[in-house]
Parts: C-alpha cells; sequence; structure tokens
C-alpha cells in the first residue's frame, strides 16, 4: 500500500522531486506523486489531502519554493505528518524565503524541514517514520546507512593511497 505522497508546488521543482523518488525507490516504498500549488489551486490542494488521506497516505513530502506556503497548507488540512523541502529559487533570498516559511510554523501546525534541496533526507526521513511499525524497512534503512559509511571509509582509504 502506497502511503507517501509527494506534491510540488511547481514544475520546476522537478529536479529536487527526482532525489526524493530515487532514495524511495532504493527503499523498495511506492508514492503517489502531484504538482498542486497552495496558491494557484488550494481547492485542488484541499481535496486532494483529504483523497490521499482516505487512500492510505500517511505521509506527505511538500516540496516548494519561494513562499514556500505548501508545506504548511497541507499541514493545516491533516494531523499526517508533513516534511517540507524549501527549495532554492531565483528570488534574492537564494532560498531562504523558502526555508523561513517552513520552519516557522505556527503552534500546533508542524512541519518536519530537511535542509535546502534536502529531497534526499525528506524521504529517508518518511521512511525512518514508517519503519516504526515495519521492522523490515528499519533493516533496510539500516543496510542503506551502513553501505553509505562503509563508502566513506572506502573512498577515505583510496584517496589516503593517491
Amino acid at each position: 500500500m502506497t502511503k507517501i505522497s509527494v506534491i510540488l508546488g511547481s514544475d520546476s521543482d522537478k529536479d529536487v522531486y527526482s532525489g526524493i523518488a530515487s532514495t524511495l525507490n532504493d527503499l523498495g516504498l511506492s508514492h503517489e506523486k502531484r504538482i498542486i500549488s497552495a496558491h494557484r489551486t488550494p481547492d485542488i490542494l484541499k481535496a486532494y489531502v483529504a483523497e490521499a488521506e482516505a487512500k492510505g497516505i500517511s505521509i506527505f513530502i511538500a516540496v516548494a519554493g519561494m513562499a514556500a506556503a505548501l508545506p504548511g497548507v497541507i499541514a493545516s488540512f491533516t494531523t499526517c505528518p508533513v516534511i517540507g523541502v524549501p527549495v532554492v529559487s531565483v528570488s534574492s533570498a537564494m532560498g531562504m524565503d523558502s526555508l523561513f516559511s517552513m520552519v516557522q510554523m505556527p503552534p500546533g501546525v508542524p512541519v518536519a524541514t530537511v535542509a535546502l534541496g534536502g529531497g534526499r533526507n525528506a524521504a529517508i526521513l518518511a521512511a525512518e517514520i514508517l519503519s516504526l511499525s515495519d521492522t523490515e524497512l528499519a533493516e533496510k534503512l539500516k543496510a542503506a546507512r551502513e553501505k553509505q559509511r562503509q563508502n566513506l571509509i572506502d573512498k577515505d582509504t583510496a584517496f589516503t593511497h593517491e
């Protein structure tokens, strides 16, 4: 059953989405994907969140730049975890506007926020949340972390012998 929904605020966020999708795929997790704007199509967003919850979606990953209201608006419609991924945009704020929009949520409407462009970490965080009730997924995450650790050790060894 698909438990993760990834919502992009704009098609310009597809580059960040690719890191999310590949990480979820590596962990064997399916997901839904949509492009829905919190500002331009709020009615569609509200309806989608309700529909997604009814289908069993339990985690939302929201990718947004500039004003980056998307994760906060999603969080206002659900009590499921929402993970915000701020995007570096062409604005003069270099993505800080996106980041601040996500981390400054009012009390009672939390959004977990990863680094600017941190799609991969958003996918891992979603998997970690799901792994609390899925031991097989927890083992996949541990194996992935060990592989990452070993890759760094191998790179260090190669580097020190150059």
